[in-house]
């Protein structure tokens, strides 16, 4: 029996907005959490070039400095998670991966001394950078589209990488978005691959 495109792509589009959803709705759970024990989970952050901050590498993007480092990171999230997801749930999965290893280990490697790094914002310049350049290495216009309307929406935020703002992880930003450079590259390739010559 063949499915009707149209119920494929209504599918597709209720579960990237199910699996976004559930994914922002555990960061909240997280910080309701951190505020219930004082903030003591915010420790959990990545530690620069301390062995002890390494496992922050895997718990940074879950963690938050306050509802509103949570709020202001909740808008992107929702929307370039939600356009990544579009493409089903494993290239989201691979793109997070990537975003999220590389991310965490540059902080890791170069950020401040006696500082902590956490939050999501790795993850978005990430999926913002993955989504700008996916179709530059697919080499699929529909693809390139979409860049450029992310470009045109959330291209100012690129400016986060750069250290001009205190208290900001720029460290994070700036691999974050290395992290979905990379992502870009590799899975387009992949994608290239996968089309019939």
């Amino acid at each position: 029996m063949s499915v009707p495109a149209s119920e494929t792509a209504g599918s597709r589009v209720a579960t990237a907005g199910q699996v976004i959803g559930a994914f922002v709705f555990l960061l909240y759970a997280v910080e309701l959490l951190d505020q219930i024990l004082g903030e003591r989970l915010d420790g959990g952050g990545i530690q620069p070039r301390e062995s002890d901050g390494l496992d922050g590498i895997l718990w940074a993007p879950l963690l938050h400095g306050g509802w509103w480092h949570l709020i202001g990171n909740t808008l992107p999230l929702l929307v370039l998670g939600f356009m990544i997801l579009l493409s089903g749930v494993s290239r989201w999965v691979s793109v997070t991966a990537i975003v999220w290893l590389v991310g965490g280990l540059g902080t890791w490697l170069t950020g401040g001394e006696f500082t902590i790094h956490l939050g999501a914002s790795g993850l978005v310049f990430g999926w913002l950078t993955y989504l700008l350049l996916r179709g530059l290495f697919s080499r699929r216009p529909g693809q390139i589209a979409v860049g450029v309307v992310v470009l045109l929406a959330y291209g100012g935020a690129l400016w986060g990488v750069l250290p001009n703002q205190p208290g900001i992880s720029w460290q994070g930003h700036l691999f974050g978005a290395i992290g979905g450079t990379l992502a870009a590259w590799w899975l387009g390739a992949r994608d290239r691959q996968a089309v019939p010559q």
